[in-house]
């Protein structure tokens, strides 16, 4: 059986908010970034290789986070998805674990 790769690719978009904060990463960081951004484009939402990964429980919609890095300052990523049959989600968030606030996104 043939798999259609053009039905595996999710589209990645990112809110205002995460595109001003993706300019602020340390180089060292952005390419962390990069290679993540390559994985919910080829793979999807759900990251579970990647450290800390989980889906963040709540009722607004379905969230998912990653840690980019260990130690200080420790990066965070938070992503949405809008529609799985059409395979669209959202960076919401990329900066330091300090200035996350889950709360948003419950």
């Amino acid at each position: 059986m043939r798999m259609d790769t053009e039905n595996t690719i999710w589209t990645v978009k990112f809110s205002s908010k995460a595109s001003r904060q993706k300019a602020k990463l340390p180089p060292n960081i952005d390419d962390i970034w990069a290679a993540l951004v390559t994985d919910l484009v080829l793979k999807g939402p759900a990251q579970p290789k990647w450290k800390n990964y989980g889906q963040l429980s709540g009722k607004k919609g379905e969230y998912h986070h990653c840690h980019l890095n260990a130690g200080r300052p420790t990066y965070v990523v938070v992503w949405q998805v809008f529609n799985r049959q059409v395979r669209v989600m959202e960076v919401r968030f990329v900066g330091t674990h300090e200035k996350v606030n889950y709360d948003r996104f419950k």
